[in-house]
């Protein structure tokens, strides 16, 4: 179980994790279910910078962005750049060929700009919203947990849309080892936020999910890793809106 959470953290952040796949692929399936322990790590380095920008007098907004900067720095923007090729790739009207093709290039177009844009802006003014660190903090590590669980069942319930690439070296993944990860993601969640906001958020989380899982079956017809970077995001950012809507409510 040890090397199953070394194989996650080597395959989601950048940490100088050793084990002996550079490339970080091999048993990526088997491993799937520590995904949101990555996130759990993400988190808390986003926590620990929001903490001391509040320390230090800066105001919400610039914690909250600073707070991201450092979660994207230590993951190596992987689920970014997956966001925006999924955008660039299915926000026109390219057929499944040429969106896979756009997928595999390395600029990015208007599509995934916007789609950066709009999700790092919506982030960022969720955490604003939530303002003092400790309510960021246990909302963070539930969105980056349930994030990293909604990867691994898109993994169990899809197959890979092509027969090379990440997706195809990652392989598909059993229906319980997606249950554990969701069941880590899901107490993650329940042990950081209260009652009403990890309803809302799970509820937030498996409707992203089901949209996510539709969109990209439909027009790919499986999933990639940029499939799987771009429902993260989605999923993470919907979490933080649902968030502060049940906490606002109340």
């Amino acid at each position: 179980m040890l090397h199953d959470v070394k194989i996650a953290l080597q395959f989601l952040t950048r940490l100088p994790i050793r084990t002996g796949d550079p490339s970080g692929m091999a048993g990526i399936a088997r491993a799937a279910w520590a995904f949101p322990l990555a996130g759990l790590v993400a988190a808390t380095a986003a926590a620990l910078v929001f903490l001391l920008a509040d320390r230090i007098g800066l105001p919400p907004v610039l914690a909250a962005i600073l707070a991201l900067a450092a979660s994207i720095a230590l993951t190596g923007a992987l689920h970014e750049d997956g966001l925006a090729d999924l955008f660039d790739a299915l926000g026109g009207h390219a057929g499944r060929a040429r969106a896979l093709e756009i997928m595999r290039d390395s600029r990015i177009g208007t599509y995934g700009t916007l789609a950066l844009l709009l999700t790092l802006a919506l982030r960022a003014g969720a955490l604003a919203m939530l303002a003092t660190p400790g309510r960021v903090a246990l909302v963070l590590v539930g969105a980056a947990c349930l994030s990293r669980s909604a990867m691994v069942v898109t993994m169990a319930l899809q197959h890979p849309a092509r027969s090379d690439g990440l997706g195809a070296a990652a392989g598909r993944v059993t229906p319980a080892r997606a249950a554990l990860a969701v069941a880590i993601g899901s107490l993650c969640l329940l042990a950081a936020a209260d009652p009403a906001p990890a309803l809302a958020m799970l509820a937030a989380a498996a409707g992203t999910l089901a949209l996510a899982i539709r969109w990209t079956q439909r027009r790919l017809g499986g999933f990639t890793g940029d499939t799987l970077g771009g429902t993260q995001q989605l999923v993470e950012t919907a979490c933080l809106l649902a968030a502060v809507a049940s906490l606002g409510a109340g």
